[in-house]
């Protein structure tokens, strides 16, 4: 009971961070198409880009970047310690 918990949770926390992977991919994007667009003067939505950056596409690059840490620890202790 107690590993099929840790299973759905596990899978739970690896379905996030893929979608949120795939939303920092797609901020990247869309910030080289506005940034490509403001070097021809014009109006892609790097103003916007710009605006959302502090509060939305920086705590989403910290929370990817904690997860693969997260992940690579637990997966790293899981095989020295747990290993049968």
């Amino acid at each position: 009971m107690k590993e099929q918990i840790k299973d759905r949770v596990g899978a739970f926390l690896d379905t996030a961070l893929m979608f949120n992977l795939f939303f920092v991919l797609l901020s990247f994007g869309w910030f080289v198409v506005a940034l490509i667009g403001r070097a021809t003067n014009i109006n892609l939505g790097f103003d916007l880009w710009y605006s959302l950056w502090d509060s939305l596409f920086m705590p989403a690059i910290g929370i990817l970047m904690a997860g693969a840490l997260i992940s690579g620890i637990s997966s790293w202790v899981s095989n020295k310690f747990l290993a049968e």
